[in-house]
């Protein structure tokens, strides 16, 4: 899988090329990387929930799904995770992002740009949207992997959850009322503020971020105004296939959902 480590100011990330280009790969530096997100493949930007780091390996089992359908895949991880320098918090992690997201579109043509969100990454992934819908330079699609409404009902059904456990002082998320109320990930607010495709993925098995999380964020989003002019899924996947909470990249449907999901806006950027 042919893949660069960059850097951006105090970020380390990581930039997965289409497939068809991994052999092309071998040896270059990261220019020939940057220069390549301007070529005819769509982006997507991916942000990862909080177990391990962005190298984990369901992570890069779905890079490598998404590279073989010819998308980019550009990642990171946020400060105080994995190799990033600083101590997390929500609008730090927001802030990357952003910083990111700005970093690819200046160097992404006018290719698709979508933001993909896992776990955790779900609240990022809205924070984020928002802030773009708002300076109005949205991505060209979300998608929620795992999705929660916002982290206080996460947190009610799963008093426990392994979304806190790697969480650097989440130990007194739930001794101190006080701190956990800067912590909010509210994706059930931030999908009011949203206009662009959205695409909502859950397993029925998922035991980390109930199925019924997932779907209740659709049905708040399902309505909203701000989605009037885009399109809204949600996609269930049947308990017996057994993808819990992260390993939805193992479905055989999940190549024509894409496509089916992504194709118009591709299509609409190269006519």
């Amino acid at each position: 899988m042919s893949c660069n480590t960059g850097q951006t100011d105090f970020l380390e990330f990581w930039h997965t090329v289409p497939a068809i280009w991994w052999k092309n790969a071998q040896g270059k530096n990261q220019m020939w990387y940057e220069d390549a997100l301007a070529s005819n493949h769509p982006i997507i930007l991916y942000l990862h929930g909080n177990a391990g780091t962005r190298g984990g390996d369901h992570r890069v089992e779905l890079y490598k799904v998404l590279s073989s359908l010819g998308y980019h895949v550009v990642t990171f991880d946020y400060r105080g995770w994995g190799d990033s320098a600083g101590t997390p918090s929500e609008r730090g992690m927001t802030y990357d992002a952003l910083h990111v997201f700005d970093w690819i579109k200046a160097r992404s043509s006018d290719n698709p740009v979508y933001i993909w969100g896992h776990s955790l990454g779900t609240g990022v992934a809205t924070n984020l949207v928002r802030r773009l819908c708002e300076r109005e330079t949205p991505p060209d699609a979300l998608i929620l992997e795992s999705p929660f409404t916002n982290i206080r009902e996460e947190a009610k059904s799963h008093p426990f959850s392994v979304i806190y456990r790697h969480f650097p002082g989440f130990d007194w998320f739930f001794l101190d009322p006080i701190t956990s109320s800067g912590i909010r990930f509210a994706n059930d607010e931030n999908v009011k503020h949203i206009s662009c495709s959205l695409l909502i993925l859950h397993a029925e098995d998922d035991p980390v971020v109930p199925f019924q999380l997932g779907r209740k964020l659709y049905s708040i989003a399902a309505p909203s105004r701000s989605f009037r002019d885009f399109k809204v899924q949600f996609i269930p996947f049947h308990s017996d296939l057994g993808y819990r909470h992260k390993y939805i990249y193992k479905s055989p449907e999940l190549p024509r959902i894409l496509r089916e999901f992504l194709g118009k806006s591709e299509q609409e950027h190269h006519h």
